[in-house]
């Protein structure tokens, strides 16, 4: 039945299941984000990453405007039903700010500090105002 793998998927009080991105290839963890059903669909019929911007309201794909692209390799969900892995093919990198990974801060003492170099210029990827509003 068409859609019925959907149904195994616990959506929380509003709408919104968290998906964990990991990079197939080295096992690194990407991001975090959320996905409503239709981003979900999206990314299960597409083959690319979609999710639902909490701050925008609105459905984006990964790389839509830095190119940056996550191709889909394989989608796994937990074992509650309410959360997914989405194991991917990453193209550059995955953050904004210009890290291959969201997770390049460690807490070092009492401080968290950029452990990992950036891999592209922001400012020339979104632009000097986009870039302001991305952080």
């Amino acid at each position: 039945m068409v859609g019925s793998w959907l149904e195994l998927v616990r959506f929380g009080k509003d709408g919104l299941v968290p998906a964990v991105v990991q990079e197939a290839s080295s096992g690194r963890v990407l991001m975090l984000g959320y996905m409503n059903r239709e981003a979900l669909e999206l990314t299960a019929s597409r083959g690319r990453v979609h999710f639902w911007s909490r701050s925008r309201k609105e459905l984006w794909c990964k790389g839509e405007t830095s190119g940056h692209v996550q191709k889909v390799l394989e989608m796994r969900l937990d074992c509650d039903g309410d959360a997914l892995l989405v194991m991917v093919e990453q193209a550059v990198a995955a953050c904004h700010t210009g890290h291959q990974s969201c997770f390049f801060r460690a807490l070092k003492g009492e401080s968290w500090q950029d452990v990992d170099p950036l891999v592209f210029d922001p400012k020339q990827v979104y632009g000097e105002e986009k870039n302001r509003q991305l952080t």
